[in-house]
Order: structure tokens, then sequence, then C-alpha cells
């Protein structure tokens, strides 16, 4: 019986690598955009040069630039390295799967729809900082539920990587101050974890933090595109909550001279004080941007097109692709998040109540994190593929609805029989 379990998810883990590598072969994308970015940054990483200049955050062109630099500066390179990573992810997974106490057929159902789910396949052709993310912040919920000694202290370094990646990934620390806030730890205990996760990520980013502030002549962090991000996307001109130019805002202030003088850092700083200015002043326009950010980023499946981009696909293909990925996005997220809202009700009752003991650690850890991601998206901006790195969290309730389905339709065919 345990052969068959272990051959089912061998079986499954073959067909999604394949599937993988048949994309990457036959869907011969091209970069473009941020994803040209990230791969001319890496090349010149490969070749010795400058790791950005503080713009953007850099965590994964510095990674694939070493890449590059033992294999070869290629775009197939990098596509291998993606079904690498997500190879890994799978296997991650798997084992986060193991460690959470649901039922088997349930963990089958969680575990397929993730490896066949078409983003874990056609991302594969993007350049882009999705999977590589991803796979770390698997990693860091697979070492959370793992028993090791100094687990905090490995879950501070991948915070640290993550955050070279995804800048907001910093706060971390505080998703798990309050997972375990909620889960009645000693309050002794939650200090100490979630100092230790902050201290060690920030001891890890402070050699980058240096040389961003050597290079500005003032202290920079990680990157300078967030105050950009805000300002574009938080603005009486933007109408979607998705990116427009900074050069159409109203009045825009990357057009003064004092704009124009400054350094990346400075630029920041003026960027995000406009952008904070406008929030607080349209409070009621920037809600519904936010939900529109938030539409945007769970329910449009634009990001298919990232993976079609030069790759010369008939408009026939095109369209049978994009509606198979909308379509999927749509029947995973939509259920999920109202299964995410019942589930957070039901914690809230258990917490009025004081039954904390019932509450479930992984759901808990899911809704958190759900409600980290949401609470950033919704402040900054949205696009589909900033929900990639959710899907296994949303899989995992909507598999709990599957699983529930799949259960009802057995026992009715056995009545029947």
């Amino acid at each position: 019986m345990k052969n068959n379990k272990q051959n089912y998810y061998k079986v499954v883990t073959t067909v999604g690598v394949i599937l993988s590598l048949l994309w990457i072969i036959f869907v011969k994308t091209e970069p473009y955009s941020d994803f040209a970015y990230y791969n001319t940054i890496a090349t010149q990483v490969a070749n010795g040069g400058q790791w950005g200049n503080t713009y953007t955050s850099v965590g994964y062109s510095i990674i694939l630039g070493f890449i590059y630099k033992i294999f070869g500066s290629s775009i197939i390179i990098a596509k291998i390295f993606n079904v690498v990573l997500t190879a890994l992810s799978y296997l991650i997974f798997y084992k986060i799967l193991k460690k959470i106490n649901i039922r088997e057929s349930r963990r089958k159902i969680i575990y397929t729809l993730f490896v066949l789910f078409p983003s874990n396949i056609f991302y594969n052709s993007i350049l882009g900082t999705e999977i590589i993310f991803t796979t770390l912040f698997l990693l860091t919920t697979l070492v959370y539920y793992s028993d090791l000694k100094y687990k905090y202290v490995l879950i501070g370094i991948l915070v640290a990587i993550n955050s070279m990646i995804k800048p907001f990934f910093i706060v971390f620390f505080f998703a798990i101050f309050l997972i375990e806030l909620i889960l009645r730890v000693k309050l002794i205990k939650i200090i100490k974890h979630s100092a230790i996760i902050l201290l060690v990520s920030l001891l890890a980013l402070s050699p980058w933090a240096y040389r961003n502030t050597k290079l500005m002549g003032q202290f920079t962090f990680i990157s300078n595109n967030g105050g950009v991000v805000l300002y574009i996307n938080n603005n009486s001109q933007n109408k979607y909550g998705r990116w427009m130019e900074a050069a159409k805002v109203e009045n825009s202030i990357v057009n003064t001279k004092e704009y124009q003088k400054a350094n990346m850092t400075e630029k920041n700083k003026m960027l995000s004080k406009a952008a904070k200015k406008w929030i607080v002043s349209h409070p009621g326009r920037f809600v519904q941007l936010g939900f529109k950010r938030l539409f945007s980023t769970y329910f449009v499946g634009d990001d298919i097109l990232y993976a079609l981009h030069g790759a010369g696909t008939s408009k026939a293909l095109e369209y049978v692709f994009i509606t198979y990925a909308n379509l999927a996005r749509n029947v995973l997220f939509l259920p999920a998040i109202i299964l995410m809202i019942i589930a957070t009700i039901r914690i809230i009752v258990k917490i009025i109540r004081k039954e904390f003991k019932s509450i479930d650690s992984f759901e808990l850890y899911g809704l958190v994190c759900i409600y980290m991601f949401t609470s950033v998206y919704f402040f900054t901006e949205g696009q589909g593929r900033y929900s990639f790195p959710l899907i296994f969290i949303a899989l995992y309730f909507f598999g709990e609805l599957v699983d529930r389905i799949w259960l009802r339709v057995n026992r009715g065919r056995q009545k029947t029989l």
C-alpha cells in the first residue's frame, strides 16, 4: 500500500516535469520588460559587472547570474533552471503535505492540482522572480513545520534571500508572531522566535544595505522602486490599479527639475511621500483602486501572455492557452477565497470561545500569509503573476472542497452498488 502511494506521487511529479520541459522546448518565449531587465543584470553578474543600480531588487538576477557563470549565459539555461526549481518545489510541497494532518485523498488531490496547475507549467518559460520566490517560500514553510534545532535562524536566512527578490517578505517575522500568538505559544517564545527571524534576516541583508548605502551616499536598504510602484498605482489618473507611466500622472513629480537631479534613493522618498499624501486625501478612491488591484491579482490571468511573448504561436492556439489559464485560475481562486473567508470566521469564533487548541496550525498559517500578501497588493499593484506564490495555499483550501465532493460521489456509488 505504501509503495502504491509513493508511486502515485512519483508518476504525478514525472508528468509535471515532462510537461514543463515540453513547454520550454516548444514554446520559445522571449523575455521583455522586467524579464529582459532581470536577464541583462544576470548576464552582467556572470561577466563580473555591476549587480544592479539599487533601482529594483536583484536577488533573482544575482542567483541567475551565478547559474550563467557556471553553465553559460543563455535563455534556455534560465528556463532549465526554472524547471529544476519547479521540480524542487514539487518535492518541498510534498514534504509539507506529509507534515500536516489531512486525509490522504485530500493530500493527493492538492498535490496533483498543484503539479498540473497551468501556471506551474507555463511559468517555466518566463525569466521572472515568481518561481524562485515561491520555491524559497515553500522551503521557509517546510522549515517552520520541521523539528529543527535552529529552524528560526534558518528561516531568518531564507527570509533575507527572499527579501532580496521581493523586499516586502522582510515582514514575515510578524506573520510568525501573529500565528504563534493566536496558537497560544508562550509570549517569551513568541518574542524570541520572531526576533531571531528579524535580526538574522537584517544581519544577512546588512552587506547589501552597506553596498547600496555606499553607492548612493545615504542609507539605502534593498531597493529603490517601492516609491514609484506606490506612486503610479495611487493617483487620480490610474483607473485600474495597474501599471502606468509615472510621467502621465497629473503634475507628475518625475517631470520636475528637483526629481531629475535627485539620486535614486531621494527619488524613491519623493515618490513615496507623494503617493501617501494622495492616499490620505483620497481614501475612497484608494480603496476602490485597492479592490481593483486584488481583482486583477486573483481573477485576471494576463500572466499567460508573458509566457507566449515572442513564441510565434498561432492566434488560435494562444486563445486556447489564455482561455484555459483563466478558467483554471477562476475555478481555483473563487471558491478558495470563499472558503478562506469561512475559515477566518471559524478561527475568530474559536478565539472568542478560547478554543485555541482546536485551531488548525497550517490553516492559520495559510490565512495569515494570504492576508499578508493581499495587504501588500491592496496598497501597491495588481497583476496576475503576483498570485503565483499563493497557489499552494489556495489549493490547500480548494482541495478540501474537492475531497468532500469526491467522498460524497464515492459514497453515492457504493450505495447504488
